[in-house]
């Protein structure tokens, strides 16, 4: 009888010690990251190809957190030559990556420094390529179940360098930027970005950059992306546009 109930009151405990390890919730990883990739191909009387890629990179543990971003953007097209003959060429291309790191000072107010560099290289452009350094403070605004809004602020530097003449000019900046995530339901998730550049300076080119995105998960780790993206500097080259902007429509593959 005395071997029954130890029996039984061995196995009470070995099934109370799983019930509370099933109830603990999965601890979060450091460090997450996420893939995208969106192609169009079109063949026949012309072709094309569009090639969208991009890769993010998160590390949040303890008081800090660190963004890396790199994005892609490829298009290729028949160029009718001089003798009429077509040549699949090169039309845009463009690739950036920016890294963000935030360190938290106070918790119960939200508040951070943060440290950003950012590089864009252009094919096409006024510019060969752009580059970017600034430090500042920022705060998480507000936070709510569903949504979260964060803003910030700090001086910089910034260098572009022209593709006419190899110029390099340099700059005095002050950037801004700001999140907001919002969650619509379980699936379905908006982010909207913005960035500023300003170069206080007359004359001197500012950078401004907007991006909204809807992002619907199909599955566990994959995730449908739609995204629209403004671009826009204040001081261009002669003939080229201020303002380019992107539609795209990508898969996204988190791990």
């Amino acid at each position: 009888m005395d071997h029954k109930l130890i029996v039984a009151a061995t196995l009470g405990l070995t099934l109370t010690s799983s019930v509370a390890l099933a109830a603990e919730p999965a601890e979060k990883p450091a460090i997450t990251s996420s893939a995208e990739l969106g192609m169009l191909f079109k063949s026949g009387n012309t072709r094309s190809t569009d090639l969208k890629a991009g890769y993010d990179l998160k590390y949040e543990k303890d008081l800090w957190r660190s963004t890396l971003a790199f994005d892609l953007l490829i298009k290729k097209a028949d160029k009718t030559q001089t003798d009429g003959s077509k040549d699949f060429e090169t039309t845009d291309q463009k690739w950036t990556i920016e890294s963000k790191t935030n360190y938290t000072l106070n918790k119960s107010q939200k508040s951070y420094v943060y440290g950003d560099l950012a590089y864009e290289d252009s094919r096409f452009g006024s510019f060969d390529n752009q580059s970017s350094i600034s430090a500042g403070w920022g705060r998480e605004w507000y936070k709510s179940e569903v949504a979260s809004f964060f803003a910030d602020i700090g001086p910089g530097y910034k260098r572009d360098v022209l593709k006419s003449t190899g110029e390099a000019k340099k700059a005095f900046i002050i950037q801004a930027q700001a999140l907001y995530l919002r969650k619509i339901n379980e699936n379905v998730e908006f982010k909207q970005t913005l960035s500023a550049k300003y170069a206080p300076k007359s004359g001197e080119n500012s950078k401004y950059q907007a991006e909204s995105s809807i992002t619907t998960k199909l599955i566990e780790t994959l995730q449908l992306k739609f995204s629209f993206k403004v671009d826009h500097n204040s001081e261009v080259a002669e003939g080229k546009d201020k303002t380019d902007t992107q539609t795209a429509i990508t898969l996204v593959y988190s791990f």
